[in-house]
């Protein structure tokens, strides 16, 4: 292009080249790059959406523009001229000097503006950093651009009550392709129970099938959940909403009054199969698993180790500075499950807690002279009875462990997948003690009491997948 033709086109004003390449240009408000020249940049100011991406940053009257321009050369005239209207004829006549008037410090300053407001919001009312990668934050924040001026906030009602309403019913309508799938695919309900922090128990009813899993309702248990004949009329009002055709399997946790209630609800359904949660079956075998004395003994004296040096500022700073800012304690997916990752921090941690507990600083400090603080260091700079212990606790439950993270991850394998993952489970363990069944023989039968006995029949259920109706 010659230059005075492109003095004389007004979207150079918006875009840039970008060398070496002459037909690739740069748009000035977002950044963004396309190929086609001007032409294509047009429709990218324009943000008619063809053949290139809209310009999230354009600003309006800069919009306006070039939606009039693109409109005025589908009006062409036959003799070359063209219908622009008298408003772009008229922005086209003021000039560069006029259009150079929105200059991108300005827009910039502009959108300064608008996002203080916008993360004063976010600070002033503690809201989570992560909602402005929310997809609903953003459609937002599109609808009140798109809205533009004189756009009325939502009153307290109509947020509290009248569109929480439509909200209600758009998630019901939402609803009924899943209850499509349940009727033709299966579905299995599930219950979750959970305590607020005004100490109510609630319970959350979830629906899965192949097409996805659902929230139905929730509800407050507080009076019947340790009943459990009530907490079965319950399940049973629940496979009657669904409709019990529908319903192939019901899920809950494994408390002895909910395992009343399931089979009670199996005598009246006979359709259907009542299982309790895997997880919380692994939950309840590493419990019992730590009522076992010498796990009892080491857990107990793993906690003493933790509580004493995270209670005192100075033996934490000490040790922090020995093992490279590591901690002990460690998140699980579980409570039960905590204690034996805890352990295990323990060990990785051992070289770190025994140069502390061996150091000048620690034999110069006045906890040195205490006596919690010498039955900490007695524990760590032990004989090694202690450290033999957390080996011999970790080499039974961590293989547990492991099921327990493939059970209650995000990826949900199906029953038979997590029968075989038990099985391989139980051989490491005796692995694990060149299968001395002496020294295992206990942690087997706390396995075989809680996993084989509760779980047993959801395979029948899982198998009901692969023969749907």
């Amino acid at each position: 292009m010659s230059k005075s033709k492109r003095e004389a086109d007004i979207t150079w004003n918006y875009c840039d080249n970008v060398p070496p390449n002459r037909l690739q240009v740069k748009c000035k408000f977002c950044s963004h790059t396309c190929w086609g020249g001007i032409a294509r940049m047009k429709q990218h100011l324009a943000g008619t959406k063809k053949d290139v991406i809209p310009c999230c940053s354009v600003p309006d009257d800069v919009k306006d523009i070039f939606v009039k321009m693109l409109k005025g050369k589908e009006k062409k005239t036959e003799d070359g001229s063209f219908d622009c209207g008298g408003d772009l004829s008229r922005e086209v006549t003021k000039g560069k000097n006029d259009l150079q008037q929105m200059t991108i410090n300005a827009t910039y300053k502009n959108r300064e503006d608008v996002i203080r407001e916008i993360c004063s919001c976010i600070y002033g009312n503690a809201l989570p950093f992560n909602l402005v990668r929310s997809p609903l934050f953003i459609q937002m924040l599109k609808a009140v651009g798109e809205y533009g001026k004189g756009l009325k906030p939502p009153s307290y009602h109509e947020v509290r009550v009248s569109y929480l309403k439509k909200a209600v019913d758009n998630v019901k309508q939402g609803l009924e392709k899943y209850k499509t799938d349940w009727e033709k695919w299966g579905c299995t309900l599930m219950c979750d129970g959970w305590t607020d922090g005004k100490g109510r128990s609630l319970t959350n009813f979830l629906v899965n099938s192949p097409s996805g899993t659902v929230f139905l309702k929730s509800i407050d248990t507080s009076d019947v959940i340790k009943d459990g004949k009530k907490m079965f009329e319950l399940l049973d009002s629940m496979v009657e909403e669904i409709g019990e055709d529908h319903v192939v399997q019901v899920v809950t946790d494994g408390a002895s009054n909910l395992v009343a209630a399931g089979r009670m609800l199996m005598e009246k359904r006979t359709k259907l199969f009542w299982s309790p949660c895997a997880a919380h079956c692994l939950d309840l075998v590493l419990e019992d698993i730590g009522e076992l004395p010498v796990f009892y003994n080491t857990i107990s004296n793993a906690k003493k180790i933790t509580t004493y040096i995270y209670r005192h500022t100075w033996v934490l700073n000490l040790y922090r500075s020995y093992s490279n800012g590591r901690e002990l304690a460690r998140p699980a997916v579980t409570r039960f499950a905590t204690s034996f990752l805890t352990l295990n921090c323990i060990k990785q941690q051992k070289n770190a807690l025994r140069s502390m507990f061996a150091s000048e600083e620690w034999a110069t400090s006045p906890h040195a002279n205490k006596s919690e603080g010498k039955q900490v260091m007695n524990l760590v700079l032990s004989d090694g009875r202690f450290w033999r212990s957390i080996t011999y606790c970790l080499k039974c439950v961590i293989p547990l462990v492991k099921v327990l993270r493939l059970v209650d991850g995000d990826a949900k394998p199906a029953m038979p997948y997590i029968y075989e993952a038990m099985d391989r489970a139980k051989e490491q363990i005796a692995e694990n003690f060149q299968k001395i069944e002496t020294r295992y023989k206990k942690v087997w039968k706390i396995i075989d009491t809680r996993w084989n006995l509760q779980l047993h029949r959801p395979l029948h259920a899982a198998a009901y997948y692969l023969n749907p109706r």
